[in-house]
């Protein structure tokens, strides 16, 4: 793992949290179908050494490692160092970061340069509302466009359907802060910070732990306009 340690003092519960829970949390959220055909789609569409951002890409598994066996360089971000370590040693061939995703920026001393494509698989819900239009835009720069006759820019998003903003839950034993949207918000965030959305999967999904209803997950795939 590398680079400084770069988590928002509001954030540091959250980091907290995921670091304790890093271990279990691969158990608890298995057969991820949803995640994994979102993350084929995206190294299909790359061709090879494609340049790939995993933004909350937690332990590697299945996102940083499917992206590198698919022949892509990867680098991983995420809040939790806890999680980070568990990524270098799932995905030792991806180079993996400690950066807020608020924070991920291009350019500057602690930029991390430009991207072919970004996964981003349910990290937005980490977010407060104000703040993922933001995050989106960040996003938006940090990837190169296509070119004429090849693919590039494109963006694998997803987000838990769920009318929420900066609300308290119990997870996996600890407590975190989520936000999310239902779909027609969703897709009109998404498109006001610059996307277009190409495709769109939804799947239900309940976790391995019996006490947590089902989820509406639902999958953008999304290319830089």
């Amino acid at each position: 793992m590398e680079g400084r340690q770069n988590v928002s003092v509001d954030r540091r519960g959250q980091a907290e949290a995921f670091d304790a829970i890093g271990r279990f949390y691969d158990d608890a959220f298995p057969h991820k179908e949803g995640q994994l055909a979102a993350g084929r789609r995206l190294a299909e569409a790359l061709p090879p050494g494609s340049r790939v951002l995993d933004a909350g890409c937690g332990t590697g598994l299945p996102t940083a490692r499917q992206l590198t066996e698919a022949g892509l360089t990867v680098l991983g971000t995420d809040i939790s160092a806890g999680m980070l370590e568990l990524a270098g040693k799932n995905v030792p061939a991806a180079e993996f970061r400690q950066i807020d995703i608020a924070d991920l920026r291009a350019d500057g001393p602690n930029g991390i340069g430009r991207f072919d494509g970004i996964a981003c698989f349910f990290s937005l819900l980490m977010l407060p509302r104000p703040e993922i239009p933001e995050a989106l835009r960040r996003l938006h720069g940090l990837l190169r466009p296509g070119t004429s006759g090849s693919e590039g820019g494109l963006l694998a998003l997803s987000m838990v359907e769920a009318d929420l903003d900066d609300a308290t839950i119990p997870f996996l034993g600890r407590t975190i802060r989520v936000s999310g949207y239902l779909g027609d918000e969703l897709r009109q965030v998404v498109r006001d910070t610059g996307f277009d959305i190409v495709d769109e999967t939804t799947y239900s999904y309940a976790p391995a732990s019996t006490d947590v209803p089902p989820e509406q997950q639902i999958f953008l795939h999304c290319r830089r306009g």
